[in-house]
This record gives structure tokens, C-alpha cells and sequence, in this order.
């Protein structure tokens, strides 16, 4: 019997995961963080003799952490509402990729706490934080200069202060007045 002909069976979604798990030696418990559910939800996950999630803020974290696309997974159904593309989340993911850093290991480099939120900012759920402290720890992992930093951060801050409604044009002497004080402040002239 000819092999050629026999059809191609897509690896299970459980499967996907938990080889995913097993390769990167990322303990269920730590996966479970990075996607904001419990242990017992990662194991269920990974049970093939129950339905996988259909979830779709669950399949896009799960996709985020192993790196591939939410749409590998035949559970995945396409969100009816775009996605919105920030350009200093994909500053930071050509960062991760001139770095070699994985994003398991990126999330690793954060307290527990903080992993699902950078898991939400990576799959363009969250923007980038505009507090700048943490903003200063995400360049300490990817090597990122202090003007590369503050471009992000100022941008943030401008998009935050037109979204609740300032006119920063208007009021340009006020926001250049601060952006003035903020770059002497992180030593930049």
C-alpha cells in the first residue's frame, strides 16, 4: 500500500499544546499564568478525550505563547471586530526577534503577575504600558535604549491624553512643555 495517497491528519490542537509544553520544558502551571487560567483548565486542554476550547481571547493567549498564529488551531473562529495593530507592540516583537528571545522565555523575564498582561499587549489586546517603569523593564530584557523608550512612551502618553479628549494641538505649548520636562528627566536633552 502506497503511503502518498493516504490523507494528512492535522495534529489535534491537545496534541499541539502539549508538545509545545514539552519541548520548551514550561511546567502546566506556568502555562496556565501566561494564559490566565487555571491548572486544571491547562490540563483539560491538553485532555484529547474532551472537546478543546473554543475561546477565542483563550486560543489567541495560547497562540501568542507558543508563537503561531490562532488560526492553527481548527477550533479558532476569526473575531468579527479587527484587530488593532500598535506600532510599538511590533517594535517590541522585532526587538524579541533581533534579541533570539522566545516569548516564553520574554514572559519568564517578568514576576508571575505581570505575564498575562504581556501576553494580552503581544496579541494587540492591551497597548503598551504607558507607565514608564514598566515600560523601562521590557528595554532591560530586549536591550532597548532609553530613546527607543521614550519615542514609545511618548507616543503612548500622546495617544492617551487624544483619546480622553485633549487637543494636543491646541494645547501644543502645555504637551511640548511637558514632553520637555519628561526628556530631562530620563537624561535625554
Amino acid at each position: 500500500m502506497s503511503t502518498k495517497n493516504k490523507p494528512i491528519i492535522q495534529e489535534k490542537s491537545s496534541e499541539k499544546v502539549a508538545k509545545f509544553l514539552e519541548k520548551n520544558a514550561l511546567h502546566k502551571k506556568d502555562f496556565a499564568e501566561m494564559i490566565g487560567v487555571t491548572l486544571s483548565y491547562v490540563y483539560n486542554l491538553i485532555d484529547d478525550t474532551i472537546p478543546f476550547s473554543t475561546r477565542g481571547t483563550t486560543l489567541e493567549r495560547i497562540a501568542t505563547v507558543m508563537s503561531i498564529e490562532p488560526e492553527e488551531f481548527e477550533e479558532y473562529k476569526i473575531p468579527q471586530e479587527p484587530i488593532l495593530i500598535d506600532e510599538s507592540v511590533e517594535m517590541l516583537k522585532q526587538a524579541m526577534a533581533k534579541k533570539k528571545i522566545s516569548v516564553v522565555n520574554f514572559l519568564k523575564s517578568f514576576p508571575r503577575k505581570k505575564r498575562l498582561e504581556m501576553v494580552d499587549m503581544l496579541r494587540g489586546a492591551l497597548p503598551v504600558p504607558i507607565d514608564y517603569k514598566e515600560l523601562e523593564l521590557i528595554g532591560q530584557i530586549l536591550d532597548l535604549s532609553t530613546e527607543e523608550l521614550y519615542s514609545m512612551w511618548e507616543k503612548r502618553v500622546r495617544q492617551v491624553l487624544e483619546t480622553n479628549g485633549m487637543n494636543v494641538n491646541a494645547n501644543a505649548a502645555l504637551v511640548n512643555s511637558m514632553f520637555d520636562c519628561a526628556r530631562k528627566f530620563v537624561n535625554l536633552k
